[in-house]
């Protein structure tokens, strides 16, 4: 048991001050110090330094690890453009990316006060890393192919490597399920796969509705996509609507990233579902993708979340600087409260969308926390100063266990 002692406590809707926590692996109890002494007499107690804010680890839920080398191999400001580069550049990026490669990617969220990430793994070859990372991690297994004829040998590879993350046996790793988008995978795979995720109750997620390109070709088989698919898979019509994609996770409530392009009938259906969007600023503005309309989505009471993307469409793996991206680019949106909303995306919210005990410093929760070093006693505008200014992270706690930082 310890008791770490900050000047304050971001829980994260409120601010407390003059207390402390009690943990191991979970919170047990957040009190003040000489209560909690009493409590736990044995107890070791971390005394912070002052103006330090005890905050809950952040998390994020859409990274992918494999892409981890690119810097200047990709091309950006048009998602078709990206696209044929990721292509072109696709098995140079990955083969230089090593274990080594992944591992720092891993790191770097560590050290940005990242406690929890979902890897979107399409080849396997991060599962080592991620295995080894100190992080909480939601692996979700990537199934991709728009081919009939390919099906089963595209199902085999998913299906050995969805059992491969089975096969990693520790403390907050949990397998999952990726369903890349509408007009990459065959209908008949996404119900073959759904299948699993509902017999095994695994977390799913999905790309949906993230360029114009897709939105052209998901309504009409033509615009940016009509090329591409003729010239690389001889494909001239879309496999289903957005819809008819949708209609598939009716009952199983999915993770949904980017949704820029979706329209009004297709936000009530995610709505109705019980979905929730991932909020990608900055990867959505390099790729040309425009910008989620979140007012929209909280007018609708619509659950979103935010997460950086891979560095194949960012510059770093770090939420403090996605969401301070989103609040310069929802400028209609009023700044504290919106600060605020996007600071509980990264972590409650998060945690809740992806069923994980953790968001939250709250008695009975995971001991997920950072310690960040502000340079003066906070005030009501905390949540935009969190945002603006890099503050040290001195310390970094999953599941009660000091991961970052010394005591």
């Amino acid at each position: 048991m310890k008791i770490i002692v900050p000047n304050f406590i971001l829980s994260p809707d409120q601010l407390l001050s003059n207390k402390a926590v009690a943990f191991d692996q979970v919170i047990y109890k957040i009190d003040t110090v000489d209560n909690l002494q009493k409590l736990y007499p044995d107890a070791d107690v971390i005394h912070l330094a002052k103006n330090s804010l005890l905050m809950p680890g952040l998390i994020n839920a859409h990274v992918h690890i494999e892409f981890s080398k690119n810097k200047t191999e990709l091309s950006y400001g048009d998602f078709i453009n990206w696209l044929y580069s990721v292509i072109e550049n696709r098995e140079e990026l990955i083969n230089e990316c090593d274990v080594l490669c992944m591992q720092e990617a891993i790191d770097a969220m560590l050290q940005n006060g990242i406690t929890t990430f979902g890897a979107i793994s399409s080849h396997a070859m991060d599962l080592e890393a991620c295995a080894n990372a100190k992080q909480n991690v939601v692996f979700f297994n990537e199934l991709i192919g728009s081919q009939a004829g390919m099906a089963d040998a595209l199902f085999g590879d998913f299906i050995a490597r969805l059992d491969a993350s089975k096969h990693i046996q520790r403390e907050g790793f949990y397998p999952a399920v990726a369903i890349h988008s509408p007009y990459s995978v065959h209908p008949i795979l996404i119900k073959k796969a759904l299948e699993i995720v509902k017999n095994e109750e695994l977390k799913l997620t999905a790309h949906f509705m993230e360029s114009e390109a897709e939105r052209e070709w998901l309504d009409k088989s033509e615009g940016d996509f009509k090329e591409f698919f003729k010239k690389f898979l001889n494909q001239e019509h879309n496999l289903s609507d957005a819809s008819e994609f949708l209609e598939h996770f009716n009952t199983t409530p999915t993770l949904l990233t980017h949704v820029v392009q979706s329209n009004k009938e297709e936000l009530q259906t995610i709505k109705q579902a019980n979905h929730t969007i991932i909020h990608c600023p900055i990867s959505n503005r390099l790729l040309g993708n425009g910008i989620l309309n979140i007012k929209e989505l909280n007018d609708h009471n619509i659950p979103w979340i935010i997460a950086t993307d891979g560095l194949s469409s960012n510059y770093e793996l770090n939420l403090f600087e996605e969401m301070k991206i989103s609040l310069m680019n929802h400028a209609n949106a009023p700044l504290v409260p919106f600060a605020k909303q996007l600071i509980n995306a990264a972590t409650k919210n998060a945690a809740k969308a992806l069923g994980l005990n953790t968001g939250e410093i709250k008695e009975g929760k995971n001991a997920d926390m950072i310690v960040i070093d502000l340079e003066s006693e906070p005030n009501e505008e905390l949540a935009v100063h969190l945002l603006l200014h890099r503050y040290n992270i001195s310390k970094v706690f999953i599941n009660g266990k000091l991961e970052l930082g010394s005591l």
